[in-house]
C-alpha cells in the first residue's frame, strides 16, 4: 500500500511506476498490482537474453553478448579521438561504416589487452585508456608581423605509467613527434 496520494507521472522509479495501477489520480491509498509485484520480485536481480538461436547453451549466449557489448564498448571509447561522431544510420553504407570501424576498433582494442597480458599485465581497457588520458598535446600558434603564423605541436613529456605502457606496446618514447607548420595568411585589405 502507498499511503501517500500519488499520481502515476509522480512515481519516481520506473520498477514501482510499472506495478502502480493506472487509475490512482483520485484515490487516498493505493495497493500495488500483486500479480506484476510477485513476477517482478521473481525476476529481480535477473538479466534477461532473448534469442532465436537454438543451437547455443546459456554461458555461450551471455559470452556472445558480452563480446557485443566490449564491441560496443570499444566503438563508444574510438568514436571521439577518431572524431566519427555523429553516425547518422539512414543510409546503409553509413550502417556498413559504423559496423566497420566497431569492429576495428574492437580489434584494435583486443590487439592492445593481448600485447599487455603477454607480457604480464593484468589491466583492461577502460585503465588503459584512463591512464594515456594523461598524456596531452599541445598547439601553440605564434602570430607574426607579417601575416604569417607558426604553428607547433608538441606532446607534453608523458607520466611514469603512461610511459610503461607505450613501453609494453612498443610505441617509441617520441609517440608523437613535434610538428612545425608555417601559415601564410591572405590581406583583406
Amino acid at each position: 500500500m502507498i499511503a501517500k496520494r500519488v499520481g502515476r507521472p509522480h512515481v519516481a522509479s520506473e520498477r514501482v511506476h510499472a506495478l502502480v495501477p493506472a487509475d490512482i489520480h483520485h484515490l487516498e491509498e493505493v495497493w500495488l498490482d500483486a500479480d506484476k509485484h510477485r513476477i517482478a520480485e521473481r525476476l529481480d536481480g535477473c538479466y534477461l537474453l532473448k534469442t532465436d538461436r537454438k543451437d547455443l547453451t546459456g554461458d555461450e549466449i551471455w559470452r556472445i553478448y558480452t563480446l557485443l557489448t566490449r564491441a560496443e564498448d570499444a566503438f563508444r571509447d574510438m568514436k571521439s579521438p577518431l572524431v566519427i561522431r555523429p553516425i547518422f544510420h539512414q543510409k546503409e553504407h553509413r550502417s556498413d561504416a559504423h559496423i566497420f570501424v566497431s569492429m576495428l576498433s574492437y580489434h584494435l582494442l583486443t590487439a592492445i589487452e593481448k600485447t599487455l597480458l603477454d607480457q604480464g599485465v593484468h589491466t583492461s581497457w577502460a585503465s588503459v585508456r584512463d591512464t594515456l588520458k594523461t598524456h596531452q598535446v599541445c598547439t601553440v600558434v605564434l602570430p607574426t608581423g607579417d601575416g604569417s603564423c607558426l604553428r607547433i605541436r608538441k606532446a607534453a613529456t608523458p607520466e611514469p605509467d603512461v610511459q610503461q605502457i607505450y613501453r609494453n606496446l612498443v610505441i617509441p618514447p617520441q609517440v608523437i613527434t613535434p610538428k612545425h607548420t608555417w601559415t601564410q595568411f591572405a590581406n583583406s585589405d
